[in-house]
């Protein structure tokens, strides 16, 4: 397992970005396949994006597809999301999670290691 860090949350405007960042600790990180998920409250935990260890291959959910980037720096350990016109209805707390491969990657419950989450609000 490794531990995860989300960073990059906080309140924008709808149109607006942000961007977030996931830091892994442990050197076996780059061997690590990583989604984002999203969670608000009394509603289960939703898939966003998935990347690959090499970063070759990705994966999006259709609500952000076309707005969202995923992306990863495996030298620094880290995976990012780039966040692109906003809509109020991305308002959740993000997760980060780690698995050994992209297989059945849309489902939260194949994830070994999860970070503590960062909240992002989008006003409207």
């Amino acid at each position: 397992q490794v531990q995860l860090v989300e960073s990059g949350g906080g309140l924008v405007q709808a149109g607006g970005s942000l961007r977030l960042s996931c830091a892994a600790s442990g050197r076996t990180f780059s061997r690590y396949a990583v989604g984002w998920f999203r969670q608000t409250s009394g509603k289960e935990r939703e898939f966003v994006a998935a990347i690959s260890w090499s970063g070759v291959t990705t994966g999006y959910a259709d609500s952000v597809k076309g707005r969202f980037t995923i992306s990863r720096d495996n030298a620094k350990n880290t995976v990012y999301l780039q966040m692109n016109s906003l809509k109020p209805e991305d308002t959740a707390v993000y997760y980060c999670a780690a698995k050994g491969d992209l297989f059945d990657y849309r489902n939260y419950g194949r994830y070994d290691s999860w970070g503590q989450g960062t909240q992002v609000t989008v006003s409207s």
